[in-house]
């Protein structure tokens, strides 16, 4: 039994290793050096034009027909911990709604408040994977700690740090994204700050609207932290994402690809100024930023969400492997959270403008 087992691994590690060649026989990139990063360049096209990732929704929680906890009023975010266990941030009303994997509703943590324990406004939240802590960040500049079952464990004050957005890695590193209300160089920096939120290093910067206009189309930066506490960051001024390396906090990889932009429509432009107030003074971009956001795998796959339309609120994603290889697409309602032990989860809005929460099975298919 031993001797058979040792053959199959051999034969799966075989057939990995041939995959792996064939991608790369395939690939029309390069792989170049930029000082000491690496530059993943990606051509136009994907590796494969059949979809390489299918996906079978199992789970639903919300919607028409929902009541009591099932029930959202604004989902901010979403993390899932290694039970499957799903942990729903609903800045609406300024708690946690938590649920098992069959959807099945647990417990609720906190209540809105500004004391211990309580949650003012929450923007993130996060999973520190090696503690078991969640970490939300909440508009009081504060971190608040959480265990799973949840138990209130502490708070983080963020002292004169405006934070946009803030995670946590597995060291209990903190992340913010730092509005700067600069009148000639107004800007966001992505920061990295130790456990107890003094500054280790600004990673990342995105220019903001200055004072008295306003683009709601200019390109809008976004990150994740990825499993190895690596940060993922993307300025989308052109269709660029950087890794800053967990250990050292610099740029090690940048992973880019050739693109067309999008046009921004009349009928888009006419949207904003119905929903903007009188007094805004809007100014437009001809095109769309090179992409919308991005999500991340367990395995360390990058998914874009890019401007193609591709259907009924549905976008074209962008699939880059863990090489940082742009090997497929697929279209996607907005929303998406994570891919986790097969699992792809989303915050989506159904037809009738509902939130929901949704679950699906992940088959990866190369061809």
């Amino acid at each position: 039994m031993i001797f058979r087992a040792c053959l199959l691994l051999a034969a799966a590690s075989a057939a990995i290793h041939a995959d792996a060649s064939r991608l790369q026989d395939r690939w029309k990139g390069s792989v170049t050096k930029d000082g000491d990063v690496t530059v993943i360049s990606n051509p136009g096209e994907p590796v494969h034009s059949s979809p390489v990732l299918e996906l079978r929704e199992d789970l639903r929680i919300g919607g028409p027909g929902s009541d009591g906890e099932p029930v959202f009023n604004k989902v901010r975010g979403l993390v899932v911990d290694d039970k499957g266990d799903i942990y729903a941030l609903d800045w609406g009303d300024s708690l946690i709604k938590v649920f098992d994997a069959s959807g099945r509703y647990l417990r609720t943590i906190s209540r809105p408040g500004q004391g211990p324990g309580e949650l003012d406004r929450p923007f993130t939240i996060s999973f520190n994977r090696t503690a078991g802590e969640l970490a939300v960040l909440q508009i009081s500049r504060r971190i608040s700690y959480f265990r799973p079952d949840g138990k209130f464990l502490r708070q983080t004050q963020l002292r004169e740090i405006f934070a946009l957005l803030g995670r946590v890695d597995s060291q209990g590193n903190i992340f913010v994204e730092e509005a700067v209300l600069d009148r000639e160089n107004p800007r966001t920096e992505t920061k990295k700050l130790d456990p107890n939120a003094k500054p280790i290093a600004t990673l990342g910067v995105s220019p903001s609207s200055r004072l008295g206009k306003s683009n709601p189309m200019r390109p809008v930066g976004w990150w994740l932290v990825d499993d190895g506490d690596n940060l993922v960051y993307g300025h989308p001024e052109r269709y660029e994402i950087r890794v800053f390396g967990a250990g050292e906090n610099r740029e090690v990889r940048r992973i880019t690809r050739e693109y067309d932009p999008v046009p921004v429509t009349g009928e888009e432009k006419e949207r904003w100024r119905e929903m903007a107030p009188p007094e805004a003074n809007l100014e437009f971009s001809d095109y769309h930023s090179a992409y919308r956001s991005f999500f991340l795998s367990d395995e360390g796959h990058i998914i874009v969400q890019t401007w193609e339309k591709a259907g009924e609120n549905l976008y074209m994603n962008d699939i880059f492997d863990p090489d940082g290889r742009f090997i497929g697409r697929i279209p996607l309602k907005p929303g998406g959270v994570e891919i986790r032990r097969g699992k792809y989860y989303a915050v989506e809005e159904d037809e009738e403008g509902y939130q929901v929460v949704k679950r699906y099975t992940v088959n990866w298919n190369f061809k």
